[in-house]
C-alpha cells in the first residue's frame, strides 16, 4: 500500500478535519466579536465527501483523525457523521477538540462508538474572565462538561491558550487541577489567527516563560517522554494524578517531525498551520474524481510539504496571517 511521505522523509499519519467554520463563541484570539464571513452550506464539504475523504486517507495510512471547527458540535448531525465515522477500522483514533457548551448529553454516545480522546478548550477558571475571552456566559455549561468528561472512559485534555494580560495568572491553578484530576492540561502559545492579526501585547508568552513561572512555583517538576511527533512538551509534578504540556505553536520548534495535515470546512488542503491553502479538495471531488484520482493528489501534495511553519508562512500568497481559527480549523 503506498504511504503518504513527504520529501523531507516524514511519514503523514494524521488529519486535523473541520467539519465546519461556525462557533457559538466568540473568542477574542480566534474571531472578531461580530464573528467571521461564515460561508454558504453548500460551500462546505458533506458528510459523505468528509467521510470520503478520510476513508481514502485511511487507505494510504493515516490512522488518527482530530474532528474540529469551529464547534463541531454546532453542525447538525455532527453525532451521525461521528458514528459513521468509527467504522472505518483503518483508524486507530477518531479524536474531537470542543469548546464544550453542546457536547455534554452526547458523552455518552460517544463512549459507546469508541472516541478516543476529547480536548476541550477552557481558558479561564473565572466566569466574569471566561465570559470577557469568549463573549459568552456559558462557562457552567463548560465546568459541568469537564467534570463529565472526567467521569467517562474519554481520554480528556484541556487546551488553554496563553493571552498575555488576561490569563497568565491561572496557570498555576490550572496545573493544580492535575493534582486530584486524571487530566492532561496543555497551555498553548497565542498564535496570530484571530480575523485581523496578533492583537497588542505587552509581554510575549511562549514556551520558555510559560515553563519558567511553572518552575518558579514548584520545587520540582518531571519531564516526560512524548511520542516523537507529538505537538507538546509534557511534563508533571510529582505524585499528581494528572499531566501537563506546553505547545509551542508560534514559535514552532515541533516541526521536525510533523506527521499531520489539516482539512477545512470548505475542503482547503493545509500541509501546515502557517500555508494558505494548497489545493481544494472540495471542487476536485465535484468535477468526478476517483478514489485513485484523490490518492494521488494527496501524494503528490504532501511532497510540497514545507520543513516548517517558518517556510510554510514565508510561501504564502498573502502574507498577511490573519485569517480566523474557526476557518482554518482549530
Amino acid at each position: 500500500m503506498k504511504k503518504l511521505i513527504d520529501k523531507h522523509g516524514r511519514k503523514i499519519t494524521y488529519l486535523r478535519l473541520a467539519v465546519t467554520d461556525r462557533c457559538n463563541l466568540r473568542c477574542q484570539y480566534c474571531m472578531p466579536a461580530h464573528g467571521i464571513d461564515i460561508v454558504k452550506r453548500q460551500e462546505l464539504l458533506t458528510y459523505k465527501e468528509m467521510y470520503r475523504i478520510t476513508r481514502v486517507l485511511s487507505e494510504l495510512g493515516v490512522d488518527k483523525v482530530r474532528l474540529t471547527g469551529g464547534e463541531p458540535f454546532v453542525r447538525k448531525d455532527f453525532i451521525h457523521f461521528l458514528e459513521s465515522m468509527s467504522f472505518n477500522k483503518n483508524l486507530k483514533e477518531i479524536n474531537i477538540t470542543t469548546n464544550g457548551a453542546l457536547i455534554s448529553k452526547h458523552i455518552d454516545q460517544l463512549e459507546k462508538m469508541g472516541i478516543h480522546s476529547v480536548n476541550l478548550s477552557l481558558d479561564s477558571l473565572d466566569r466574569k474572565k471566561f465570559f470577557d475571552i469568549t463573549r459568552r456566559d456559558v462557562f457552567p455549561e463548560v465546568i459541568e462538561t469537564y467534570k463529565e468528561l472526567l467521569n467517562s472512559n474519554l481520554k480528556l485534555k484541556l487546551n488553554v491558550v496563553i493571552q498575555s494580560g488576561v490569563n497568565t495568572d491561572e496557570i498555576i491553578d490550572f496545573i493544580e487541577l492535575t493534582k486530584n484530576d486524571h487530566v492532561s492540561v496543555r497551555f498553548i502559545e497565542e498564535m496570530p489567527f484571530n480575523g485581523k492579526g496578533l492583537r497588542e501585547v505587552k509581554e510575549v508568552w511562549n514556551y520558555t516563560k510559560i515553563l519558567a513561572k511553572i518552575n518558579s512555583h514548584y520545587s520540582s517538576v518531571e519531564s516526560l517522554i512524548s511520542e516523537k511527533t507529538s505537538t507538546s512538551k509534557n511534563f508533571k509534578v510529582p505524585n499528581y494524578r494528572g499531566t501537563f504540556g506546553i505547545i509551542p505553536a508560534f514559535t514552532r520548534t515541533i516541526c521536525t517531525d510533523c506527521n499531520r495535515i489539516r482539512i477545512t470546512a470548505t475542503g482547503l488542503f493545509k500541509n501546515c498551520l502557517f500555508d494558505d491553502g494548497v489545493f481544494n479538495l472540495k471542487d476536485f471531488i465535484r468535477k468526478g474524481a476517483s478514489d485513485d484520482e484523490l490518492k494521488q493528489v494527496f501524494i503528490d501534495t504532501v511532497q510540497q510539504k514545507p520543513v516548517n511553519g517558518f517556510v510554510a508562512e514565508a510561501n504564502r500568497k498573502n502574507k498577511n496571517v490573519s485569517e480566523s481559527m474557526s476557518t482554518i480549523g482549530g
